[in-house]
């Protein structure tokens, strides 16, 4: 339902009958080809997880199962119109997150819970466009998607011995993003909330020789991704806004 709305606002069919029209705020943005900007949000990291064929065959492993967890996006934004309701978005960053792998272990006649905490630092270098609707006064939805690379800071970090046994995901991760957004102008900046859903292509699991990876035959990673984006139209914006931030005196 919510997707067939946004159908109907880009399809650009839908009409505001007001007399009282809001006055249109920074009515020349889109006439600007380049827009710089930062995301601040938030995640969701998952696995989707397939079973091995050694699965029914391990006399330890009887299930696994993932634990998401909430984890934080800091991105910087670049913008570029390159055609009437069309932009290619730019926006490195870094996604900050954690997911829990929880596994039911028999050991002799007892069954317990084993949980382990993957945590991951990724540099995010997403390559996206943006389908924009018609402006309704100071608000426009939009659809985006693309691509994006990902490096797992934290994959060659250093396993304690307390952590053991832990499985390694790989340095580097594929991706596939889609979702959608709004944006609202305001006098003297645009403001956006983003929904967006990414889809890793590869498997991240480093196989080792212990029964934790053996359950495994695939893992690829997914993260559910809300973002709050606050761009402007020259490149003085991000110093501005990281003054503003520093409380600059």
């Amino acid at each position: 339902m919510l997707f067939l709305l946004f159908i109907i606002l880009l399809s650009g069919n839908v009409k505001i009958q007001s007399q009282n029209k809001l006055p249109m705020n920074l009515q020349k943005y889109d006439y600007y080809p380049i827009h710089f900007g930062m995301a601040l949000g938030f995640n969701l990291m998952d696995f989707t997880i397939h079973h091995s064929g050694h699965f029914f065959y391990l006399d330890s492993i009887y299930s696994v199962e993932n634990k998401p967890t909430i984890g934080l996006n800091i991105n910087i934004v670049s913008n570029w119109n390159f055609w009437p309701n069309f932009s290619l978005r730019f926006l490195p960053g870094l996604n900050l997150g954690q997911r829990n792998l929880e596994y039911w272990v028999r050991k002799d006649t007892v069954m317990y819970t084993r949980v382990m905490k993957i945590e991951s630092t990724y540099l995010d270098f997403p390559l996206l466009i943006a389908f924009k609707g018609s402006r309704l006064n100071n608000f426009r939805p939009y659809l985006i998607g693309g691509f994006s690379i990902k490096v797992d800071l934290a994959a060659q970090k250093r396993i304690r011995e307390e952590e053991r046994p832990k499985i390694r995901l790989k340095r580097f991760s594929y991706y596939y993003e889609i979702g959608f957004g709004c944006d609202y102008f305001f006098p003297y900046f645009k403001f956006a909330t983003e929904l967006k859903f990414a889809v890793g292509l590869n498997n991240v699991l480093v196989p080792d020789n212990t029964q934790y990876s053996k359950a495994i035959e695939f893992m690829n990673s997914k993260m559910l991704m809300l973002s709050f984006t606050f761009e402007g139209s020259d490149v003085k914006f991000i110093t501005n806004f990281f003054n503003l931030l520093r409380g600059r005196r």
